[in-house]
This record gives C-alpha cells, structure tokens and sequence, in this order.
C-alpha cells in the first residue's frame, strides 16, 4: 500500500530519506548533462547505438569495457557540446580528461589482453 511521502519518512530512518534525496539530485545533475531537457535515458540510447555499429568487437573483454566507459564519457561531451549546454556536473575539460585517462588505461588493458595471448 502506497501512502503519502509525509507517513512514509516517520517510518524509516531520516537519514536514508537523506541519501535518496541526494542520489535524486544527483540523477537530475547528471540526466541534464547527458540529456539535456530530453530524454534522461538519452545516453544510455546513443552509445548503445554506437556499439552496434562494430558487432565484431568484444565488450565484455576488459579493453571493450574501458572503451564502452570513454564512450560514455565520449557522448557526454558531445551532446553537451552539440546542444551548446553548460555542464551541471562535469564540464568538457573534465570530460575530455576522463577520456584521455580512459585511453591510457585501455592501452594497458590491450597490453594485457596481448600478453596474456602470448602464454
């Protein structure tokens, strides 16, 4: 049974109300810097996009993995950028600096994967 918010936060402890308040924020933050004012899953429907365009490539190896992250960081910056919005989290400096250390960390995972294919 659904009540009202008021009810529900005497039942359960203040400060986990508190924490739900703050990944709210948090959400809204982020979904405007993926998003905009549309739509909040936007990103999550651009990248996948984007993959499939390469079916061969491994994403679930830890190199796919590194890559599927710069994208996300990748997109983030782009739509931002294509829809001339400031970031309300991250800016595109931070962005693009989260996708040069992703490009340094997927040099090493390739480094590892080939090594590893060596044995």
């Amino acid at each position: 049974m659904v009540t009202g918010d008021t009810e529900q936060r005497e039942r359960g402890h203040p400060r986990f109300y508190k924490l739900l308040d703050t990944l709210r924020d948090l959400h809204s933050l982020k979904s405007y810097d993926y998003a905009g004012i549309g739509d909040p899953l936007g990103n999550f429907k651009r990248v996948s996009e984007l993959k499939k365009m390469y079916p061969g490539f491994d994403w679930e190896s830890p190199f796919g993995t590194g890559i599927d992250y710069m994208l996300k960081q990748f997109d983030a910056m782009m739509w931002m950028r294509s829809q001339k919005t400031q970031a309300r989290v991250e800016a595109l400096p931070q962005r693009l600096e989260d996708i040069a250390v992703y490009s340094l960390l997927a040099i090493v995972l390739l480094e590892e994967e080939e090594t590893k294919d060596e044995r």
